[in-house]
């Protein structure tokens, strides 16, 4: 039982980090654009994808969470 509330809260770490993340890349993009302005469209671009990753990270690492708890559980 121990072993698996551990394996869960580990899958929940990659939400927190997923969150933390999108929330750097989406300041650090805010930043660029500020900088330069003409190159909206590309930062965009790579934000989306970047943020669509790390969103992809956080779904999975939720599914196996839910997951360990209740077949392991």
């Amino acid at each position: 039982m121990g072993t698996t509330a551990i394996g869960a809260a580990l899958c929940a770490l990659s939400c927190i980090g997923a969150g933390l993340s999108i929330g750097l890349a989406t300041g650090k993009a805010a930043d660029a654009v500020a900088r330069q302005p003409e190159a909206d469209g590309k930062i965009m671009r790579i934000l989306v994808l970047g943020c669509a990753l790390a969103e992809a990270t956080a779904i999975y690492g939720f599914v196996l969470g839910i997951l360990i708890i209740f077949f392991l559980g």
